[in-house]
């Protein structure tokens, strides 16, 4: 693989920080923007929304083990909007599914409560 500057990978970064509107909780894993912002049907997986902007992600920085990282800071008043149990998060933009992954542990949740995150790494490891 190519060689990449940081700040290759950093622009990369950068979409996701400058671009996001909203955080979801899902039931399962979204590959789709419909997949993360749909009701928890058929065409979805959302239990829960976070409205989240770049003060809410930090500055890119070195990740360890190499490359280059984001950190998205805790959620502690996430609204959740069905019952289930979500496994994942997505951060999208208006349109657009920007990034998704596991959550470090499932939750329950409960339509009406608010749900919490820790603060997590979304990471871009150096080329091999």
């Amino acid at each position: 693989m190519a060689l990449l500057d940081n700040t290759v990978l950093d622009a990369a970064l950068d979409v996701i920080r400058d671009d996001c509107t909203q955080l979801f909780i899902c039931s399962s894993a979204p590959t789709t923007f419909t997949h993360a912002s749909a009701e928890n049907d058929a065409s979805g997986y959302k239990l829960g929304t976070k409205a989240i902007t770049e003060e809410n992600i930090q500055e890119c920085e070195d990740r360890t083990g190499g490359g280059r990282m984001i950190e998205i800071d805790a959620i502690i008043d996430g609204a959740v909007e069905d019952d289930g149990t979500a496994g994942f998060w997505a951060i999208c933009s208006a349109t657009v599914l920007l990034a998704a992954g596991a959550l470090s542990a499932t939750q329950s949740v409960t339509d009406g409560n608010t749900f919490t995150l820790d603060a997590f790494e979304i990471g871009l490891g150096d080329p091999t």
